[in-house]
């Protein structure tokens, strides 16, 4: 089954609700009329009302029936300033959280963290850093976690995969990559592909000597130590990983060699150019980023998205918070 179409059935009937802080943004906008339409989930758009009219008016979409919030008249606003100086624990006053809840992306993170909706979906005019920071000031990793990471999905046709990271941890150590290895599994879970975890590097079982190939030898083991079920191996330069021959000619006996379907770079460096490659030449879909290892899901849109991308990523949020 696609993707979508598995994530649609999960979903459906469950009343999830995803607030979409760039209400007038029309890419936000007119997938908010998608979802709404659809019945999938309901959307909740953060803004000024006569704005978003006014976008609505301008690309003939009918609004009636969304729901629409306005940071600057919220009834419940100074409970959410309460809310949120209580759980920042004396990090911020009282003023200054008057101040930073006018920010969509703070009040829409809030939103999420006081029940009021089930995920956030952000980033098609803002900056990673503007929707991560008040996720991690306010939503948290989630127990077990020491760090958040960004994986993408990239699928074509019958083929899905996971790349990790691809838009948060700069250089993690060995203990990092570990853990985003795990954390990329378990999302890839989620959406219907069994984890075969490859630790990419330029070298595969020892053929080049390095100490950035050192750390992703050790990271492979540490991610034994955090799942010993999951099958993951590395180092493996990427055509070990991804090519059957290839990974039974340099990594002979391999379980995840020639055969990987989540692939885990070893900086975020490697991981950005990675995916925009089988994105850009590949002609693969890159859905994500997929915020992993937070409390509650918040995704972050990459700001060159479409409308389509807003909508799937809607959809996986939702399905991120079953």
């Amino acid at each position: 089954m696609d993707l979508f179409e598995s994530l649609k059935n999960k979903i459906d009937g469950k009343d999830l609700t995803i607030v979409l802080p760039e209400g007038t943004e029309p890419r936000v906008l007119g997938a908010a009329v998608r979802l709404q339409k659809d019945n999938i989930l309901k959307p909740i758009l953060l803004g000024n009302k006569d704005d978003i009219a006014k976008v609505a008016s301008d690309n003939s979409w009918n609004i009636s029936d969304l729901q629409i919030i306005d940071p600057e008249t919220y009834p419940e606003f100074d409970e959410m300033v309460d809310a949120f100086v209580e759980r920042r624990k004396g990090k911020n006053t009282k003023e200054q959280a008057l101040k930073m809840l006018k920010d969509n992306n703070y009040f829409g993170t809030m939103l999420v963290y006081m029940d009021k909706a089930n995920g956030m979906v952000s980033g098609s005019v803002h900056s990673t850093g503007d929707t991560v920071r008040p996720a991690l000031q306010i939503i948290k990793t989630a127990p077990g976690n020491s760090r958040i990471s960004g994986s993408f999905i990239l699928q074509k046709g019958d083929e899905r995969y996971m790349f990790a990271d691809c838009a948060i941890n700069i250089n993690p150590d060995a203990q990092g990559l570990a853990e985003i290895a795990v954390q990329t599994a378990r999302s890839a879970k989620l959406f219907d592909i069994d984890p075969k975890v490859a630790m990419l590097s330029f070298s595969t079982k020892g053929s080049a000597k390095s100490e950035v190939v050192d750390k992703v030898a050790l990271a492979t083991d540490f991610a034994h130590g955090l799942d010993a079920d999951l099958p993951v191996d590395g180092e493996l330069q990427f055509d070990a990983a991804f090519v059957p021959s290839v990974g039974a000619q340099k990594a002979p006996g391999s379980k995840v060699a020639g055969h990987a379907n989540v692939f885990v770079f070893p900086d975020l460096q490697s991981g950005n150019i990675g995916y925009k490659i089988a994105q850009r030449f590949g002609g693969f879909e890159a859905i994500g980023p997929i915020l992993q290892g937070l409390n509650k899901p918040i995704s972050d849109l990459s700001r060159g998205c479409n409308e389509e991308d807003v909508y799937k990523t809607s959809i996986l949020t939702a399905a991120l918070a079953l």
